[in-house]
């Protein structure tokens, strides 16, 4: 087996597509969240979320579309992280 032929085989994380795939499913839980807390406000989740979320206070326009920004940019903060140590140590195991 080539060394080619090797890389090939190897598990490989792009990291663009983890990148909108984590950022957009931590904006759709957000917006899911807001949702959720405007629906049933006896049982709201935002004191758990807020202090994950800086400049974001409950709510208005801006601040929810800060909120989506930031949640965008945590999904992609943990894919720039984690596909490049994935990929680096999935070619260390092969």
């Amino acid at each position: 087996m080539t060394a080619q032929t090797a890389t090939r085989n190897t598990p490989h994380i792009p990291i663009a597509a983890l990148g909108w795939s984590l950022g957009l499913f931590l904006a759709i839980t957000f917006t899911l969240c807001v949702a959720f807390d405007l629906v049933f406000p006896s049982v709201a989740m935002n004191k758990a979320w807020l202090p994950l979320l800086p400049w974001v206070s409950w709510i208005s326009i801006s601040s929810f579309l800060l909120g989506l920004a930031e949640t965008l940019l945590y999904g992609w903060f943990a894919a720039v992280i984690f596909a490049p140590l994935f990929n680096y140590f999935a070619r260390k195991a092969t």
